[in-house]
């Protein structure tokens, strides 16, 4: 159940990815680039989303916002599957995304509820599991759909995914908060927790990190299909090279696991923002070197793969660095800083995606500079812990 849940966000964003070029014929065809939104509005509803669910599942118990998020999904992606116009459909897409977030936030907090140690553990790594392999198979999925029907059935079967879950949470899961664990929402909590937030240096500097990185990311996911279709001309196979990438993703997630108690985490950060500088720096330069047509497929491939590893060894390492001086306010903090840095993801992703024009310049020289500022801040910070260290 609670895999379902978290995988219900990779099967919106991905399922959707071979379906873009139908949308844009359909309802932008003046400017395709714009069927890209149909992931940023999503992406940014959900990061709206983050803000709320959790303080409200915290006052009001897990079964009405898991149960009120499904449902509302569920009535979003059949509005979507109607929709005539890609102003109605963006909305749609924006609401699917608040939804979701439910899900994905209180699913984990049920866990929380229900278990301890290492049993928590292990509920926590099977989710993780079936959550990793989900990005791997939705374009897959999404292009089968395609092959039989229209970009709406796409539509048609997140409002199933979300009946599903719905059906599975109102019939086996019981309420896991109970009345006197409850706590009510205060804005003046909130205000308390933002405030601590900003002004713990580790956290300020791990949300900057996280939003530059969580831009990088969705700057690729929103532009890979494009780039598959009309650089490489593969858009009958890119669900399948989506596919080893995300697997390669959740190989890095297991090796940073194993990795991160030998060499911390403030290692594997920098290593990874320094490669990917390296290897951004190298496709920009050969980008510009060459017409798009002689761009070598394989090398494309392997900097999809970079990202991701990116993201993988970067995201949960940036997570605990900043819950460490925080455990206080674990909860609002993890909200707080997951709805900052997704919305200022979206905002920076989605002009680079608007930006394709045919080739990896405009990708590919965004990412070099948001990996090497990255790059940067993560240093500066390794260096005014080692100052700081160095006089007490």
């Amino acid at each position: 159940m609670v895999a379902l849940s978290f995988a219900l966000i990779a099967f919106s964003i991905d399922a959707m990815l071979p379906a873009l070029p139908q949308i844009a014929t359909e309802l932008s065809s003046q400017d395709p680039n714009k069927a890209q939104l149909v992931l940023s509005t999503f992406l940014l509803g959900m990061g709206i989303g983050f803000f709320f669910v959790g303080p409200i599942s915290d006052a009001v118990g897990r079964r009405p916002v898991l149960i009120g998020g499904a449902l509302l999904y569920a009535v979003a992606a059949l509005l979507a599957a109607l929709s005539n116009s890609l102003e109605v459909l963006l909305l749609s897409r924006f609401f699917m995304g608040v939804c979701a977030a439910g899900p994905r936030i209180v699913g984990l907090a049920v866990v929380r509820d229900l278990f301890k140690g290492r049993d928590m553990a292990q509920v926590v790594s099977y989710a993780v599991m079936i959550f990793t392999l989900a990005p791997a198979v939705a374009p897959a999925v999404g292009a089968a759909i395609l092959l039989f029907s229209g970009w709406r059935s796409i539509f048609v079967a997140f409002f199933i995914f979300a009946v599903v879950l719905l059906a599975w949470v109102g019939g086996r899961l019981p309420e896991t908060l109970t009345r006197e664990k409850r706590a009510p929402m205060r804005l003046s909590s909130l205000i308390s927790a933002s405030q601590e937030v900003f002004s713990n240096p580790v956290a300020r500097t791990s949300m900057v990190l996280q939003s530059l990185i969580i831009g990088m990311l969705f700057a690729m996911l929103t532009s890979v299909q494009q780039i598959y279709g009309e650089i490489f001309g593969r858009a009958e196979s890119f669900p399948y090279w989506f596919a080893i990438v995300a697997l390669v993703s959740g190989v890095g997630s297991m090796a940073n696991a194993k990795l991160v108690t030998r060499l911390g985490m403030r290692v594997i950060i920098s290593f990874g923002l320094a490669v990917q500088t390296c290897v951004s720096l190298l496709v920009l330069t050969l980008s510009l070197a060459v017409a798009p047509e002689q761009m070598p497929f394989a090398l494309f491939v392997i900097w999809q793969c970079t990202v991701f590893l990116m993201i993988a060894t970067s995201m949960g390492n940036l997570n605990a660095m900043a819950m460490e001086p925080l455990g206080h306010i674990a909860g609002l903090a993890a909200s707080l800083m997951s709805a900052i840095s997704t919305v200022c993801g979206v905002v920076i992703a989605t002009p680079i995606g608007q930006m394709f024009d045919g080739t990896l310049r405009p990708i590919s020289g965004a990412l070099f500079v948001m990996a090497l500022v990255s790059w940067l801040v993560m240093r500066g910070l390794n260096r005014n812990e080692a100052t700081t260290a160095a006089a007490e």
